[in-house]
């Protein structure tokens, strides 16, 4: 069953959750992305891919400035906020519906909250390390919806994932309570690919459901598995192959509830996510 939410900004832009499978295209402006590094480096590139993936069904443009690939090296938030400043005030002025940005330091999340980004996307779940709570402070000082994904440095788990990441989760609703964001503010992200074998992928996405409701609330999940690794581990296929495999893993992502879905190959996987909806939703 979906969370039911409408968010709506000053800018006129809103989003509902919960009417049917959202679409955040992924866009990303780095050099080195492990799927599509390169390719949308240019404010005139990015632009296009922006238009044809909202043309092709995305609700949500989700903007990163720096690579997540496995064994990334993090760069500075200055670095960040400069390879941003070329794109962000382009994108916001052209981009038709909300754009996230995706971003786990609270510098970057600060400059661009301020030119009027409408979600932040955290790959450190609020907790990262170097300056933790930090990214909740941001979010409540704006009021902005967050992705908290779930993450960690190992991948050795003494117990259940799921009760380890359902752990993780409340720390983080925790932090930002603390902080002053207000709870519908927070959508949760299994964080698929980040601090998980192969194995415990798998196991986190068959056991999907139980991530939706932590302590007594019902929260919106994103779903993050595009052209991830444990798709080409599991199947033996290079980056450039994993389209289909995305689609089931979405597909199975909405039959386990979760409300947003974020990918690369926005026109096929929309169309898998709309008739998935249409099949839940059918009445004789």
């Amino acid at each position: 069953m979906m969370s039911k939410r409408v968010y709506k900004w000053k800018d006129g832009k809103s989003l509902e959750i919960g009417r049917k499978t959202l679409i955040m295209g992924i866009l990303n402006v780095t050099p080195d992305s492990f799927s599509d590094g390169g390719k949308w480096n240019t404010v005139e590139t990015a632009i296009m891919h922006m238009k044809e993936m909202v043309a092709a069904g995305a609700d949500i443009i989700d903007v990163g400035a720096e690579s997540s690939r496995p064994g990334f090296e993090t760069m500075s938030a200055g670095a960040e906020i400069d390879r941003l400043s070329e794109f962000l005030d382009p994108i916001l002025q052209a981009c038709p519906v909300p754009v996230s940005i995706d971003t786990f330091k609270a510098e970057t999340a600060e400059y661009a909250a301020a030119k009027g980004v409408h979600i932040l996307n955290d790959i450190w779940g609020l907790q990262y390390r170097d300056e933790p709570g930090e990214m909740a402070k941001v979010a409540a000082k704006y009021q902005l919806p967050v992705v908290v994904m779930h993450n960690r440095e190992s991948k050795e788990y003494d117990g259940d994932i799921i009760d380890s990441m359902r752990d993780f989760f409340t720390t983080s609703i925790d932090i930002a309570r603390k902080a002053g964001l207000r709870e519908d503010n927070i959508i949760l992200d299994p964080g698929i690919g980040f601090g998980k074998t192969v194995e415990g992928n798998l196991y986190v996405m068959q056991q999907l459901e139980r991530l939706k409701v932590i302590n007594g609330k019902d929260y919106p999940v994103l779903l993050g598995t595009s052209r991830k690794s444990f798709i080409g581990n599991t199947l033996d296929l290079p980056v450039e192959e994993r389209m289909e495999a995305t689609g089931a893993t979405c597909v199975m992502g909405i039959m386990k509830g979760c409300e947003i879905m974020r990918v690369h190959d926005v026109l096929p996987i929309s169309r898998m996510c709309r008739i998935t909806d249409a099949i839940l939703e059918a009445k004789q």
